[in-house]
């Protein structure tokens, strides 16, 4: 039996760390996310963990503690959220081409500037190229869950990257909802022990840690990189399972709501999949068969299966909670427009930048995306692919 409890998502994230009990915890405070170190250091200090807290001056500093621990074949954790994963930036990349196996708890925040504390995605998308797998979470209950399969995902030896597990900032990082709880001992034996195979502190075979890597070596160590991102795939469903058989819980690459029937698909990510549910409801009682397609795991990007689960339907809208300020839509518009397209499927699809900054976005604006659906299916044809919602216009 799981143990019921009410907890913010980031006392959910700091719980999921006590039970992990890592090696190393390094961490600088930024909200919305200063929360979990916090919440973490008190367990340190009560003897709940045997974990090393490093509390640095920088962010930077957090990221570099814990490329030095996971180095020396330690297990190391930390959390932040926008500026400070800007301010990681140099060793985000060092992290994932070392194949770190670090996990970090994202709550995700608008990037400066101008300064805003709220959530959107700039901070995530903006390092979604570097080589950290990235996992998204609706709820309190699927960041912690997210959690717990992380060590089991990046830690695995066809992979051996960084994972970050993201969550939208006070949305759901402050925000109190009922969640199920592993016991101590079962998240223990499900996470497992760390063994490196290779680290610093192995006395019988000396090894070099970030040598200079110049044009006879960088590309083939880059291609590997990527490869290990492609295993990634089958070991988060292969988790995921486990996961399932443990707790009853079921996590795939993405969620599909009522997309048994459905006509007009939103993509999204994160809590916006929980409006996005109750708008299709609403839209079902008067005969629009709207559906949600939820994207859980974006990095690796589950590029076959996402087409196939849009195909057959008549006009989809993907939402994208940061925007690219690239003429050519949003990060999410562009992978599954992507993915669609090299699987050969053709349905009209258009992009909607919403939510930045922590602008408010309530069902009712989630109604009109799909009320434009219906207009895009009559024509066959989005004339206008680019658009926001939510916007105050001169």
């Amino acid at each position: 039996m799981g143990i019921r409890e009410r907890l913010s998502g980031n006392e959910a994230a700091a719980i999921a760390m006590k039970q992990i009990n890592p090696d190393v915890v390094a961490a600088f405070p930024i909200t919305p996310s200063t929360e979990i170190p916090q919440y973490f250091s008190s367990f340190v200090s009560n003897g709940a963990v045997d974990t090393e807290f490093v509390a640095v001056e920088s962010e930077h500093s957090a990221m570099s503690a814990c490329i030095g621990a996971e180095a020396a074949g330690a297990r190391a954790m930390t959390a932040t959220s926008s500026n400070g994963l800007s301010l990681m930036w140099e060793m985000i990349y060092i992290a994932s081409s070392l194949r770190l196996p670090i996990v970090m708890s994202l709550v995700n925040r608008a990037v400066s500037g101008p300064l805003n504390i709220h959530n959107d995605h700039s901070d995530a998308m903006g390092v979604r190229d570097s080589g950290w797998i990235q996992l998204f979470s609706e709820s309190n209950q699927e960041a912690y869950d997210n959690l717990l399969m992380a060590h089991r995902i990046a830690e695995h030896k066809d992979v051996q990257l960084p994972l970050m597990v993201c969550q939208d900032g006070f949305i759901t990082s402050h925000s109190i909802e009922n969640i199920e709880l592993l016991e101590d001992d079962k998240v223990k034996e499900f996470v497992g022990t760390y063994k490196p195979e290779h680290y610093l502190l192995n006395r019988k075979e000396p090894i070099a840690i970030g040598p200079l890597d110049l044009q006879g070596y960088l590309f083939e160590h880059k291609k590997a990189q990527a490869e290990a991102m492609r295993n990634a795939k089958k070991v988060i469903a292969e988790v995921s399972a486990d996961f399932e058989k443990l707790t009853g819980r079921h996590y795939g690459f993405f969620e599909e709501y009522k997309m048994d029937d459905s006509e007009l698909t939103i993509v999204c990510m994160n809590s916006t999949a929980g409006t996005a549910k109750y708008a299709a409801d609403r839209l079902r009682e008067q005969g629009i068969k709207a559906g949600v397609l939820k994207v859980r795991m974006f990095r690796p990007f589950p590029v076959d299966e996402i087409a196939k689960a849009l195909q057959g339907q008549k006009a989809i809208a993907v939402l994208d909670k940061a925007d690219s300020v690239n003429g050519a839509g949003g990060a999410l518009f562009e992978d599954v427009t992507s993915s669609m397209f090299v699987n050969g499927v053709a349905v009209p699809t258009v992009n909607y930048i919403y939510g930045i900054g922590g602008r408010d976005v309530p069902a009712s604006d989630i109604e009109t995306v799909y009320k434009d659906l219906v207009e895009v299916a009559k024509v066959g044809k989005a004339e206008n692919p680019f658009r926001y919602l939510g916007i105050r216009e001169k």
